[in-house]
């Protein structure tokens, strides 16, 4: 029984942290530009750049993707040592969801270059497999957010949790999703980002991160 509680427990972190790094996924991909103060040029910008061209994130090291992760991570240790809570739950979730990138960018690369053990892991269905992870890139990319498993996302596209978000979101401030030219039909690539179809070898690969904010 005991072993029984501790599995549920931590599947229950591991949801919740893959909750949560989707709600920062999809915060990232639909509101705010690459002009929005402090995270327009940090978190937006890298966004908008990953939708229209998705294999550059896999040219960044963990460092380049995770580091503003990492720091979160950090805080939120800290905080709950601080508050004599630091358990092997939180312990868990703060590794998830730092190195939630890291499985993002898993989700875009081949099986030669994710190697046996991650390749098998996506098999597995214990991370999310580059399959499903395709449906967020599919037009008009706005669904399957939660990056790190497969179990979240149908269940949330079943209740339509985003579009619902969406709309009470635009009943309070008016705000609404921001348009997204990867999209067949939505206006022109931006100019700054067509300068990155072909980036020389020196080109700086360190703009692009990818989702997964979590508090």
């Amino acid at each position: 029984m005991h072993t029984l509680q501790t599995l549920l427990q931590a599947l229950g972190v591991i949801l919740l942290a893959d909750f949560l790094t989707g709600i920062g996924h999809w915060l990232e991909d639909a509101y705010g530009t690459e002009e929005t103060p402090v995270i327009g040029p940090l978190v937006i910008k890298p966004n908008i750049v990953h939708h229209h061209y998705p294999r550059l994130f896999t040219k960044l090291t963990w460092w380049q993707s995770s580091w503003d992760l990492l720091l979160l991570g950090a805080f939120f240790v800290g905080l709950a040592a601080w508050a004599d809570a630091l358990t092997w739950h939180v312990w868990l979730f703060a590794i998830l969801c730092v190195n939630a990138n890291q499985v993002h960018k898993w989700s875009h690369q081949t099986r030669a270059e994710n190697g046996p053990l991650v390749s098998f892991l996506q098999d597995c269905w214990i991370l999310q497999t580059p399959r499903q992870h395709a449906l967020h890139h599919t037009d008009p990319k706005n669904t399957f957010y939660c990056p790190i498993t497969n179990l979240l996302n149908p269940a949330l596209e079943i209740i339509g949790l985003w579009p619902k978000l969406e709309a009470v979101i635009e009943a309070l401030t008016g705000a609404t999703h921001r348009k997204d030219a990867s999209n067949r039909g939505e206006g022109p690539t931006p100019a700054w980002v067509a300068e990155l179809r072909r980036p020389s070898p020196t080109a700086d690969l360190t703009s692009p991160r990818g989702p997964g904010n979590c508090p």
